[in-house]
């Protein structure tokens, strides 16, 4: 504002002082002794024309902010240890406190997002605290989260469990709880959860690709038990090292692309990848050269062979990299092309920090006497490696016995179940890893090495892994067995034993037992297969979804859905919590072309209560839909009349009216008569227009009735 320049609010501000000046002078004169709360007033007068505000309303505003600020941690804890180690007593709030609450509600400033994470921490306090100290468990809250399927040491929290370790620090370590045990007060928990409230907020509210993980982790928990007992198979003996592993270890371990973990057996026990790591190092070489460059060298199509076999393609070139020619030469390539610079050692470590990128940091080791026994063990594997120089197949510039060592190496790399679920999950999820959200691989590179792994993964039973299981997976001798579900989870099963081509007995009928309890198979109809579960939804999704879009059409006053809904095989007498079902709708909003379908179409029951005992006929009174309310009435009366003339009686002896019949079905069995209606019985089926209005169990049982006594007409 420049100086010197009259604005309105400068002169009304002269003015308010002017007439506060001579009121003060006029009051002064009046009365010499005043009181002196008068004179307080008429100074607050003075200070709100010259300020707009009193000091106390300004000092009453600089503490509210200050109480709406979020305290440091410190504070928190050292609140918190008054509250849940010496004072566990929890007091009722008295009017003041709730005074003091709704003043700061009214001053808070906070956006939206902000206050929708604080109810968010606030409905987890409540949900988890406890009744009688007003305090709430960690063990419990912890506890809780992993069955939703994330786990305390999930990176992903790491900053909840560190805030857990800092709050038991600073209360002395007090005794008989550690850092995942003790107990919070409110805002103690909501400090501790603030880092990661969005993810565990995520986990509670059922948010994730697999929302009922529970129940899910049961039916896997039931196929793991079935496979448990399957004894056959043997061990691979052609590498000394591999023969020494129990037959009877079975692990299982399950990572979504959410990072919903689960694990079950024998998870922690090392083992080597073996042809499980051909994927992984292919995936590096479409990374860093492009499938282009890549595919120049080796081929896409199945072998049709041995994963050994002496082999190559009409090209000269090895049929894919899921076989062990494919892979050897995409590890020349990793030497000669990707970093062409590095020595072995460093070309080794550059391949394992790639593997424990796409495991999020799990354990990725290295068996060196599993690399030397099957560095000694591999004739076949160095003839195909010179019979593959024989053919020119190498990049320039290759040292086959580095390569043949980069080779074996990659083989030989040590990891455990845990670990190969997690780099499943990073290629189902497009080569991001779940647990550290590190984008690894383009999702290009991904979809390449899946379908690889799709046509390729199982050596020979490749082709009927994809007609039984229709999902990428990738088996190696030493039991592992690596399936991808795209877009949901990643799956690795353990067994030593093997099948006569090298896949784990355990782990394929696993997956067979997978995809037929569940519609995981790439080919199932999600939307039509109703003898299969679909852990992707909700437990009551598909069925409410099913309602909803019944009792819409019928509402809406739509046939055609309808008769879709019918020819679907979908149960038209379904209802809703209250009990009202299409008929009611359809009566209630005056669809008389829908209630007509319903009831001689469909068969629905003309009479159903919904929660209140109301019938369709009383919807249709009630909003005046006259023309609805005269069918109901009379379809409703020959229903009635058609049960009872359907009512089985004991018949002792022939009555008059079984004479009547009988001489009716004389007269129909007359040569004379036809089977045409007559001109009254055909006018007036043309006049009521539509078919005769009787139920699905009275109609069946007339037209039986008809064809036991009617055998003389034609036709029959």
């Amino acid at each position: 504002m420049l100086k010197g320049v009259p604005t309105l609010a400068g002169r009304n501000l002269r003015l308010l002082t002017t007439q506060a000046q001579v009121l003060v002078h006029q009051r002064a004169k009046a009365s010499a002794a005043e009181p002196v709360e008068d004179f307080d007033q008429e100074t607050d007068l003075l200070k709100r024309a010259k300020f707009g505000h009193t000091g106390k309303q300004l000092q009453q505003k600089i503490i509210n902010e200050k109480n709406l600020r979020a305290p440091p941690l410190m504070n928190l804890v050292f609140a918190n240890r008054k509250l849940s180690f010496y004072d566990t007593s929890s007091t009722p709030k008295t009017k003041e406190d709730n005074a003091k609450l709704s003043q700061r509600r009214h001053y808070s400033m906070r956006p939206h997002r902000e206050q929708e994470q604080r109810n968010a921490e606030d409905v987890l306090f409540d949900m988890f605290a406890s009744e009688e100290t007003g305090l709430i468990s960690m063990g419990k809250f912890l506890a809780g989260l992993k069955t939703t399927g994330i786990r305390r040491n999930d990176p992903r929290v790491r900053e909840l469990m560190d805030n857990l370790k800092k709050v038991h620090k600073l209360n002395n370590y007090e005794t008989g709880s550690s850092a995942e045990t003790q107990h919070l007060n409110r805002e103690t928990f909501k400090a501790v959860v603030a880092p990661n409230i969005v993810l565990i907020a995520k986990a509670f509210r059922q948010q994730f690709v697999i929302p009922d993980f529970t129940s899910f982790v049961k039916d896997i928990e039931d196929i793991y038990n079935r496979c448990k007992t399957n004894t056959l198979g043997k061990l691979a003996d052609y590498i000394p090292q591999l023969a020494r592993y129990n037959p009877d270890s079975w692990g299982l371990s399950i990572c979504t692309i959410d990072g919903q973990r689960f694990s079950i057996g024998d998870v922690d026990v090392p083992f080597t990848l073996q042809s499980c790591s051909k994927p992984l190092t292919y995936a590096i070489a479409l990374e860093k050269l492009g499938p282009k460059v890549v595919h120049s060298y080796v081929g896409q199509e199945p072998s049709g062979r041995n994963f050994n076999e002496l082999v190559l393609d009409q090209n000269k070139k090895p049929h894919n990299p899921m076989i062990n020619a494919g892979a050897i030469l995409t590890c020349s390539l990793m030497n000669a092309l990707v970093k062409p610079d590095m020595t072995s050692a460093e070309i080794f470590d550059y391949t394992m920090s790639w593997f424990k990128r796409l495991s999020g940091g799990e354990y990725i080791g290295f068996n060196n006497a599993v690399f030397l026994s099957e560095r000694e063990a591999a004739d076949r594997n160095y003839a195909l490696g010179f019979y593959m120089r024989e053919n020119k197949c190498f990049p320039k510039r290759t040292n086959l016995k580095e390569v043949m060592d980069f080779y074996f190496q990659c083989c030989s790399m040590e990891t455990n179940c845990e670990a190969m679920s997690v780099i499943a999950a990073s290629l189902a999820n497009g080569g991001i890893c779940p647990t550290t959200e590190e984008k690894v691989f383009r999702p290009e590179v991904i979809r390449d090495v899946l379908s690889i792994m799709h046509s390729c993964g199982t050596y020979d039973y490749s082709g009927q892994f994809a007609f039984k299981v229709g999902l990428p997976a990738k088996s190696g001798v030493s039991g592992g067995m690596m399936l991808v579900i795209p877009n949901v989870m990643g799956i690795f099963a353990w067994s030593p034993p093997l099948d006569h081509l090298g896949n784990t007995v355990r782990g394929l009928q696993f997956c067979e037992e997978l995809v037929s309890m569940f519609n995981f198979h790439r080919y199932d109809n999600l939307k039509h297969l109703s003898n299969k579960k679909d852990p992707r939804k909700h437990r009551y999704e598909t069925k409410g979804l099913s309602i909803v879009n019944l009792l819409f059409s019928a509402a809406s006053g739509d046939v055609t859905a309808l008769r879709r809904h019918r020819l679907s095989g979908m149960d038209i007498t379904l209802a809703d919590y209250d009990g009202r079902t299409a008929l009611h709708l359809a009566a209630s909003e005056g669809h008389l072309e829908c209630v007509k379908f319903l009831l001689e179409q469909c068969h629905v029951p003309h009479n159903p209560k919904d929660r209140w005992g109301n019938l369709p006929v009383d919807e249709a009174e009630n909003f005046g839909h006259c023309h609805v309310v005269e069918f109901l009435r009379s379809w409703a009366e020959k229903a009635d009349q058609s049960s009872e003339e359907c009512k089985p009686e004991a018949v002792t002896s022939k009555t008059q009216a079984d004479e009547e019949i009988c001489s009716t079905s004389d007269l129909e069995t007359s040569p004379t008569t036809s089977p045409i209606p007559t001109p009254v019985e055909s006018g007036s089926r043309a006049g009521s227009g539509r078919s005769s209005p009787v139920p699905s169990d009275a109609g069946s049982t007339a037209s039986a009735g008809s064809s036991i006594d009617d055998k003389t007409k034609p036709g029959l």
